[in-house]
């Protein structure tokens, strides 16, 4: 049996620190886990980026690739952008695909490929008012935005816990949504 894939799609967000620990989490549920960052979180795991890639059993992709590449990743069944942070929220909302993140999401999302999010910001940046259109405009496409009780609840101004990212949340809303598209 071939096992479904995964987009793992992160920003420069806190919770990329732990990044492992979400793919981990998404390879227990039996998904082969292939890894997306935005190149400002690529930087982050510059000196690991080979840890990474071992997790994954496929190259940690940050940038488009040249015309002469071939794609090195298998095609996904889902896609989740986690951690999403403000930024790559209001640009995604606003149709900006300016990384390979941000482009793949963006398209696949209208090519039928479930597409999540679950973001990570605190509230100062959440009572940005587009904040709440970029949501709106993402779920009007179909996204599955996860927020409040159902992913991640904004965190005070310098109060954030990026290791108690409750990936598990996320995991079980793709494999939830999967399953219904089934």
């Amino acid at each position: 049996m071939t096992k479904r894939v995964l987009y793992l799609i992160a920003c420069a967000a806190g919770p990329t620190q732990y990044i492992d620990e979400g793919v981990r989490q998404a390879q227990a549920r039996g998904w082969d886990t292939c890894l997306i960052l935005t190149p400002s979180a690529a930087a982050w795991w510059e000196p690991r980026m080979g840890e990474l890639e071992k997790l994954t059993g496929h190259p940690v992709r940050s940038r488009y690739k040249l015309p002469r590449e071939k794609d090195a990743l298998p095609n996904a069944d889902a896609m989740l952008f986690a951690p999403l942070s403000c930024t790559s929220l209001n640009k995604w909302g606003g149709g900006i695909s300016d990384t390979l993140a941000l482009g793949l999401i963006s398209e696949g999302v209208h090519m039928g490929v479930p597409a999540l999010a679950m973001p990570y910001f605190n509230q100062a940046q959440a009572a940005q008012p587009a904040v709440a259109r970029s949501i709106a405009d993402l779920r009007s496409q179909g996204v599955v935005f996860l927020d409040g009780q159902d992913g991640y609840e904004s965190h005070p101004p310098k109060q954030g816990n990026p290791q108690a990212y409750p990936w598990h949340l996320a995991l079980d809303a793709v494999g939830a949504t999967v399953s219904l598209a089934s």
